[in-house]
């Protein structure tokens, strides 16, 4: 186990260093911070005290050290546009995020995994059937049409959900909650479904297919034939078996809601990473993108060591070929 664990944890490292200098390779050549810095009366003297100010007149390997070395401390400089350390934006903005992601993520699998349960037990009912050609919509439509059709219905029609923000938050020390407070509650309802649609009906086919494998074979017909109870087999031995693929996908599509909350929290305009993303593409603030996107992959990178992690305690197959090897 440690071994394995040491051996992810080497390859997470190597994962890292090569998504920050993607990503740093990437912005670095998508439009010059200066323009959007300075106005066009600048005269170009000023224009070159900026950039060596900046450090933009270094070359590419010089910008990624510094870059790098100040990320592993945490810091990840300053922004061009807000003049701002990019560690003190995002430590504001990522409440809004962890909570848009958890929300989203807890609707997701709680009914994407119960529902898939649902219409593989009782695949030829006809709630099932309807279940199935809902779910449909979540998998097919994009999301943005997803959150205006939401916003349409629930806020511009009905008026019982707000159309965007975050409502009013507490501070709990650094962090700032909506959890507390009824305006907080309602607002991270639209965007919470939005987001978490497309996982919840991918969770769901995905559970529903597993289920109907196991439930064919062999071992759950031979527990049917001793009179096993149907929440026994169902339970017990068809969803342990079916959730190790099950457990791979969930892994991967909490990070994928961090990536994909970009279009959310523009359609919501809600105060995330995300926004501050887009808002940063607009001005070419490279610090606040190459961030952005290094937490993106330290986020992926650390579900799948802990999914990596999990399959090792839940198949003990795996632990047998780790120990022979």
């Amino acid at each position: 186990m440690a071994r394995h664990l040491l051996r992810r944890l080497i390859q997470a490292v190597s994962v890292m260093a090569l998504a920050a200098f993607v990503s740093f390779l990437l912005f670095n050549y998508i439009g010059d911070p200066v323009n959007n810095m300075v106005g066009q009366e600048t005269s170009g003297a000023d224009r070159a005290a900026l950039r060596e100010k900046l450090g933009l007149n270094d070359s590419f390997i010089v910008q990624f050290a510094r870059f790098a070395g100040n990320a592993v401390q945490g810091d990840f400089g300053t922004s061009y546009r807000l003049q701002r350390p990019v560690a003190e934006l995002i430590a504001e903005r990522l409440p809004a995020t962890i909570e848009l992601v958890f929300v989203s993520a807890l609707l997701a699998i709680t009914i994407g995994v119960g529902l898939g349960i649902f219409t593989a037990i009782r695949r030829d009912s006809w709630m099932s059937r309807v279940i199935l050609a809902v779910s449909l919509v979540g998998v097919s439509l994009p999301t943005f049409v997803i959150g205006m059709g939401l916003i349409y219905l629930f806020a511009v029609t009905l008026g019982w959900l707000p159309s965007f923000g975050r409502g009013d938050v507490v501070s709990l020390g650094w962090w700032s909650t909506g959890f507390l407070t009824v305006s907080g509650l309602k607002a991270v309802i639209l965007p919470a479904i939005t987001l978490g649609l497309f996982q919840m009906t991918f969770i769901l086919r995905l559970v529903r297919a597993e289920m109907l494998e196991v439930l064919g074979t062999d071992y759950i017909r031979t527990a049917r034939a001793m009179g096993l109870a149907p929440a026994t087999i169902n339970g017990k031995y068809a969803l342990k078996n079916a959730a190790i693929p099950v457990i791979t996908v969930i892994g991967l599509k909490l990070g994928e809601l961090i990536a994909f909350s970009i279009i959310t929290e523009t359609v919501f305009q809600w105060p995330g990473m995300g926004l501050l993303f887009i808002q940063a593409v607009s001005f070419a603030d490279v610090p606040i993108m190459s961030a952005y996107l290094f937490m993106v992959a330290f986020v992926f990178v650390a579900i799948n060591v802990a999914v990596d992690l999990l399959y090792v305690a839940l198949d003990p197959r795996l632990r047998t070929g780790e120990g022979a090897a």
